[in-house]
């Protein structure tokens, strides 16, 4: 077993300080109230009851402003400083914070803090133009060489081995497009530079139409599907949409096992938006994987054996954030498998 150390109690600042201020004071109204009481012994005068309640009184009121004005120094431009360092945290660079405070040390801490977001924004902008542009440059050479490798197989390749290279140099070429293809359009929703392109449209037959493209997949596993599709008009973006629905089927289809069962429902919630639910009958999710399954890259099989880039999740999760809705996942509780969730607003 290994020895954890034990937490410590955090102390809220602001308490921190108010007790700070309330044991000073208390502590120079004894000291006070003692030499009070020596001299009034000294010079016969009598202590009464109201005076030491005017002093507590007093006192009480000195450490209540000197809380106020420290808060209002001190304590604020940190609170607003903490609120800002989470919004970076969640990749906001374009937050910049002023201040009205005098205090040089939360001045130059202010000055600081948006010289460092600024330089994060250059260099995600940066990063960003560089995959955007490398990716665009790799779709040519893929292209052609997917083209060469199709002329290929249609010319009946003189042996099996020849026929198995061609085969693997599609799958692997079709692969890296993919791969392309998603970083261009993250590049894309990330600079905000796609356009949306809204229309009425039937959400029900772009789901049926999502099955019918991965037919291939399904078949060759032998999965049962369940499906249960309300008939529903829906105001958006058929493109990005369609990403979401062929994303998560054919994950679900990918991790369930030969001859198991995907579920597919699409209905009306109660409050008028719309639900999209994709369950499988495959490992389920580790909870340690739960907080990073929508991140770019990241897959839960870390010897990367399974088909994939890890870019499909982090798509679905980009294209919602931009269309408005959300996306979440949650395991089975007595059953193999997980159940992804998509709610889309009403429109």
């Amino acid at each position: 077993m290994t020895n954890q150390k034990p937490k410590k109690a955090r102390l809220n600042l602001r308490l921190y300080f108010t007790l700070i201020v309330l044991a000073e004071i208390s502590g120079l109204l004894i000291v006070t109230s003692l030499m009070v009481s020596l001299l009034g012994d000294r010079a016969q005068l009598t202590i009464t009851a109201p005076t030491i309640i005017f002093m507590l009184v007093a006192s009480l009121f000195i450490g209540y402003t000197v809380n106020f004005l420290l808060s209002r120094a001190f304590f604020r431009p940190i609170t607003r400083l903490g609120s800002a360092m989470r919004k970076v945290a969640k990749g906001d660079f374009s937050v910049r914070l002023d201040t009205e405070s005098r205090i040089r040390e939360v001045q130059n801490l202010y000055s600081d803090f948006n010289i460092m977001t600024k330089e994060l924004g250059a260099t995600e902008i940066i990063q960003t133009d560089f995959v955007s542009n490398v990716s665009h440059e790799f779709k040519t050479p893929i292209n052609a060489i997917q083209g060469y490798a199709t002329l290929l197989q249609q010319e009946n390749p003189e042996s099996e081995a020849d026929a198995e290279c061609v085969r693997k140099i599609l799958l692997n070429t079709t692969r890296l497009s993919d791969l392309v293809g998603n970083i261009l359009l993250l590049s894309k929703l990330d600079n905000s530079s796609i356009e949306l392109s809204e229309t009425d449209y039937r959400l029900d037959e772009q789901v049926r139409l999502a099955i019918v493209l991965l037919e291939e997949r399904w078949s060759a596993k032998e999965i049962n599907l369940d499906v249960d599709l309300d008939e529903i008009t829906y105001h958006g973006s058929e493109k990005l949409l369609g990403h979401v629905f062929g994303n998560l089927i054919g994950n679900a289809v990918k991790f369930s096992p030969q001859g198991g069962t995907v579920r597919i429902l699409l209905q009306k919630g109660n409050g008028g938006d719309i639900i999209f639910s994709v369950s499988d009958e495959g490992p389920g999710i580790p909870e340690s994987a739960m907080e990073h399954i929508f991140e770019r890259f990241y897959q839960t099989d870390s010897s990367h054996k399974e088909e994939g880039n890890g870019l499909g999740l982090a798509l679905v999760k980009q294209i919602l954030t931009v269309t408005g809705g959300t996306v979440d996942v949650t395991n089975h509780e007595n059953a193999p498998g997980c159940t992804f969730r998509v709610l889309l607003p009403r429109r």
